[in-house]
């Protein structure tokens, strides 16, 4: 009788089990046996949908010529034309946008690894080590986020101007900048991650006699990898599209794509027509940064969420 009772149960879970014993994704169930929520997923699709329609929009804007802009809006694209590629040729021509985005990358990678680079240093004092003052000196970097950036510009301007240490115009004088703007904001989230991660591991390398170096390099770095990197991405895009700094501290020969297709836009409206199509070659390569680091950006933004 119980073998009669338990053999549909057993046949029932070896079916859904399958071979090799992988549960086989069911219709309208993940994989580990949950329920899809439909409602989830329309969610999901509508708020994509909204989030590229945006990009959507200026991508077909920047295929359209002046008139056609000014007249109707880029969803009437199809029935009402107006379609060129002069705007991404008056791009070039005008704007020297090839130069442009060598200026901004020479101005984005050393200002997104620099202020990581010295931040992920803090953050493991912070985490780890022990001296006098480290609170005290924490919340004094921390609260340093609240004063506006714009206050510091007139001091920095007179401090890196010919009067000064003379490097006004320079790249270096940019670096310094956004190394200097960027470092808070991510020594705070690296400590709060460093903190996070288990104290056993730091403990086993000293017991093995390992320096501090030696366990920020070989242990804390590697085990970082996610905040670091998702980080990254954000500190890049933030200078990428920095508009007032590199305005104000950059020479006209040293300028970024950004300040470039600002200077598109003449007093008249003049050249308005090439700001789609510059705008949206300016968003090539920080996309392609984002694409190919997103696993990261995703590990870094969930990392700590859940303990146990």
């Amino acid at each position: 009788m119980t073998d009669q009772a338990t053999a549909p149960v057993a046949a029932t879970a070896a079916n859904s089990t399958g071979e090799g014993g992988k549960s086989p994704k069911v219709r309208g169930f993940m994989a580990d046996g949950r329920q899809r929520s439909w409602t989830a997923i329309i969610v999901m699709v509508v708020l994509c949908v909204l989030w590229t329609l945006p990009t959507v929009g200026l991508l077909v804007t920047s295929l359209r010529d002046r008139d056609s802009q000014a007249e109707t809006g880029w969803w009437t694209a199809l029935w009402t034309g107006g379609w060129t590629f002069e705007n991404y040729r008056g791009v070039f021509e005008k704007a020297e946008i090839g130069t442009a985005l060598l200026n901004s990358v020479i101005v984005a990678i050393p200002a997104t690894i620099i202020p990581i680079m010295f931040a992920a240093f803090a953050a493991y004092a912070f985490a780890f080590m022990d001296f006098r003052g480290k609170d005290v000196l924490f919340i004094a970097i921390v609260a340093v986020m609240v004063v506006p950036i714009q206050v510091a510009f007139q001091p920095l301007l007179n401090f890196f101007g010919p009067n000064g240490i003379g490097i006004s115009g320079q790249f270096i004088g940019v670096w310094i900048l956004h190394t200097g703007f960027g470092m808070p904001l991510a020594m705070y989230t690296l400590r709060n991650y460093m903190a996070t991660l288990p104290k056993t591991v730091i403990e086993s390398a000293k017991i093995d006699g390992a320096t501090h170096f030696q366990t920020f390099w070989r242990l804390i770095v590697p085990m970082s990898v996610p905040v670091i990197a998702a980080f990254a991405i954000l500190q890049f895009l933030w200078v990428w599209n920095d508009l007032l700094i590199a305005k104000l501290f950059l020479s006209t020969d040293n300028s970024t794509v950004i300040v470039k297709l600002q200077g598109l836009l003449g007093a008249q409206g003049q050249g308005s027509e090439l700001l789609p199509a510059g705008a949206f070659i300016s968003m090539l390569i920080p996309m392609i940064v984002f694409f190919s680091m997103q696993r990261f950006f995703v590990r870094g933004l969930t990392s700590g969420a859940v303990k146990g």
